[in-house]
């Protein structure tokens, strides 16, 4: 069968792969992740930020991102506003650290902008080994926590409490549609269901609808043109980004970004034909390229880092091996512009299933920590435990690192730990003392 010019543009190869089959995968992807259109624009309206805008810069973002990794790295992954990087932008920059969401869109835009020089540089070995692994891993672990944590906070599952800080809600409409989502969630993944995530979304908007729960406004119709990007688009406030604070937060994002992406690609071709015999992702500076130039133009048009998705390994699994997969994924994104209404009709309590499950799925990497040697316990304690009381991903993972560092130093095993880390050590001392 001869190979088309739009198959070599996605390195389809029609004697190994089929057509339906790519499909398939696509289909199956995209059905796996398309929860991240109702809850991203919920958790940065938040900050403030428009609801609608946001929803279409998720749906236009992901769209873009996930055609780039089509055609510049030729894979069949998907990308999109990342769980926890949304989380880090509403809840630890805005809400938390007080700067305004144009302002956190400013850093996404330089993160992107730095990540790009990284891969085009090929300086991102350095990077990455910055940080321990134990703490990469812990660093998962963290946000996955912290990810379901705001679920449950916002469905008043969980509510403040003078006494002790924290407490278990009074029962409400609202705690027993997240309630019933949780649930829902958790039966549908253990059978298998393909979107099992976005149909727990859908069906508990609905249930919300006679328990009041989901307001159904007048005339209402599932289909519309997208809303405006306008009030979202390219509003940056540069003001702040030259504080040490600042710098820091924007090179955790990259941190945050790369590892996620490194993790994703190689976890998910971990059990599939495409990696080489050494192990190595094919095409892996084409495909960090591709996320870096995903979250510039994702902070242009108005939304959170975007990242490539671990529910890519879904349509792996249907048998996707070439960048048609997320071709079709893309073109999936697109057309879910046109369903606005439905998307933005999804109340809170209806995404907390989503948020849980999320969390459930990011405690995997606990499983591979290191827990026989103190100094890397204790700071992977840290890490965990300080991102979810602290309410902020950038403290959690702030104070692991320095109870690394200074742990090892002062134990005498100076050498485990990277210039660098060194460097962000003394720079996070600095911060925690002026600011």
């Amino acid at each position: 069968m001869e190979t088309s010019f739009f198959h070599k543009l996605v390195g389809f190869n029609p004697k190994t792969m089929k057509v339906r089959t790519e499909i398939l995968a696509g289909v199956t992807t995209f059905l796996t992740m398309s929860y991240i259109l109702a809850v991203n624009p919920d958790i940065l309206s938040a900050t403030g930020m428009d609801k609608g805008a946001v929803f279409t810069a998720t749906a236009l973002a992901s769209a873009i991102g996930t055609l780039l990794l089509a055609f510049l790295a030729k894979l069949p992954f998907a990308q999109a506003p990342g769980m926890g990087l949304n989380a880090f932008f509403a809840f630890t920059l805005v809400l938390g650290m007080g700067y305004s969401w144009q302002t956190a869109l400013a850093a996404v835009l330089a993160e992107g902008i730095i990540f790009i020089i990284i891969t085009l540089l090929n300086i991102r070995e350095k990077v990455v080994n910055c940080i321990p692994l134990n703490l990469r891993y812990a660093m998962s672990v963290g946000i996955g926590m912290f990810i379901a944590f705001i679920g449950l906070k916002n469905s008043g599952i969980i509510v403040d409490n003078p006494a002790t800080l924290v407490a278990l809600g009074s029962f409400t409409n609202v705690s027993l549609v997240a309630v019933i989502g949780i649930i829902l969630s958790g039966v549908l993944m253990a059978k298998g269901v393909k979107g099992a995530l976005f149909y727990t979304i859908l069906i508990c908007t609905a249930i919300g609808i006679p328990m009041g729960v989901t307001t159904l406004p007048e005339n209402f119709s599932p289909i519309s043109a997208p809303p405006s990007m306008e009030p979202t688009f390219m509003h940056f406030d540069f003001k702040s980004l030259l504080s040490l604070d600042m710098f820091f937060i924007v090179m955790l994002l990259v941190f945050i970004d790369l590892f996620n992406t490194i993790g994703t690609l190689v976890g998910a071709m971990a059990k599939t034909e495409m990696m080489d015999e050494k192990g190595n992702v094919p095409r892996m500076k084409e495909a960090l390229l591709a996320d870096a130039i995903g979250t510039t133009v994702g902070a242009v048009c108005g939304t959170s880092t975007v990242t490539t998705y671990v529910e890519s390994a879904a349509g792996i699994a249907e048998g996707g091996r070439s960048g048609m997969t997320s071709v079709v994924t893309g073109g999936l994104f697109i057309v879910a512009l046109l369903f606005a209404p439905i998307f933005l009709l999804v109340p809170s309590a209806a995404t907390t299933g989503a948020l849980v499950m999320v969390g459930v799925f990011m405690m995997d990497s606990i499983r591979k920590i290191e827990f026989d040697d103190v100094t890397e316990t204790l700071p992977v304690f840290a890490t965990i435990l300080f991102m979810v009381l602290s309410y902020s991903i950038a403290e959690g993972m702030a104070l692991g690192m320095m109870s690394y560092a200074i742990l090892k130093l002062l134990t005498g095993r100076y050498k485990e730990v990277s210039i660098t880390l060194y460097i962000l050590t003394v720079l996070l001392i600095l911060r925690y003392i002026y600011y």
